[in-house]
């Protein structure tokens, strides 16, 4: 079953989404409007706002109030991949030129940078301090995680804590966050908007773990960027983690560096995915989803609870 079909019953609300979407970047700048338009237009999976609809409906849900939070979360997603871009200094993301390789650098940052203040923007029509609260946490965090990427880069030293760590900032809390303000938002008491955070949470650190899986095991079309770019920017995940602890392969994972044509890093690929690293890291993915699984059956009975498990089955083993 695709995705999408997944939650199909949201359908008109998704809708919404995708039209509010287009109207919060509408902008007097030419080329802010351009570049963001990009952006948005690059697709994506709408995986944040579909987890906000489905915490909504825990509670006195009501799309015109969901929307905001729904969009708002989706724009801090899409305003930090730009960011990303410029970090990792990538000209390629879902196939498609970057805003940064197709403006600049400083374009990119400005269009990050707006595209952040519209969903604070947003947000403003919330008002429950709660929520603003746990979206700057968020927020802080997600920099944080970014601050410590850059650091990490090229660090073939570190180990699955300081991975795990990396990751519980950069994808998981913001996909926590979403489950947990879309609750909050249609009024859900507090024992259960916490349990959607738990829930969010570890579904997050199952799907970013099968995304660095995908990295290896996926083609450039799937992937939309040569297959073994993280590495290649010196982003090390958990198959190269699991790998070099061979002597051997690490040796050969060490080798790895920024001006590498990306057709010699094919043999390194081929070593991680030969080591047993893969399997284990699709280990590590179902332990996270696992739990995410337990904590939903804590979750009152309601008929997104099968969405929910669906969702989070689906992205946290996906092949594409």
């Amino acid at each position: 079953m695709k995705l999408k079909m997944m939650y199909s019953f949201l359908n008109s609300d998704i809708n919404l989404i995708e039209k509010k979407l287009e109207e919060t970047i509408q902008t007097k700048s030419s080329l802010l409007k351009e570049a963001s338009m990009h952006t948005l237009q690059a697709g994506g999976k709408r995986i944040r706002p579909v987890f906000v609809l489905l915490g909504g409906k825990f509670g006195n849900y009501d799309i015109h109030v969901m929307k905001n939070v729904a969009v708002a979360l989706e724009l801090i997603h899409m305003a930090s991949l730009v960011h990303d871009d410029v970090i990792d200094d990538a000209d390629l993301r879902r196939g498609q030129p970057t805003v940064k390789s197709k403006w600049d650098n400083k374009i990119a940052m400005y269009t990050g940078d707006f595209v952040f203040a519209e969903a604070l923007d947003l947000m403003a029509n919330i008002r429950n301090p709660k929520a603003h609260k746990i979206l700057a946490d968020t927020m802080v965090e997600l920099t944080v995680g970014e601050i410590q990427q850059i650091k990490d880069k090229y660090r073939f030293n570190q180990n699955l804590r300081d991975y795990l760590r990396r990751i519980r900032r950069k994808t998981a809390l913001l996909i926590a966050a979403s489950c947990q303000l879309g609750a909050i938002a249609a009024d859900v008491d507090e024992s259960t908007h916490k349990k959607l955070y738990r829930f969010g949470y570890f579904v997050g650190m199952s799907f970013q773990i099968t995304d660095d899986i995908l990295d290896f095991t996926g083609t450039e079309k799937e992937l939309g960027k040569p297959a073994g770019s993280d590495l290649l920017q010196g982003n090390i995940t958990a198959p190269a983690l699991f790998a070099m602890e061979n002597p051997k392969t690490k040796s050969e994972i060490e080798k790895v560096h920024e001006h590498m044509n990306p057709l010699e890093i094919s043999g390194v690929i081929t070593l991680i995915k030969e080591s047993g690293a893969i399997e284990k890291s699709m280990a590590l993915s179902d332990y996270y989803l696992d739990k995410a699984l337990a904590v939903l059956e804590e979750l009152p009975a309601n008929k997104v609870k099968k969405s929910l498990r669906d969702i989070s089955k689906f992205i946290g083993r996906r092949k594409f």
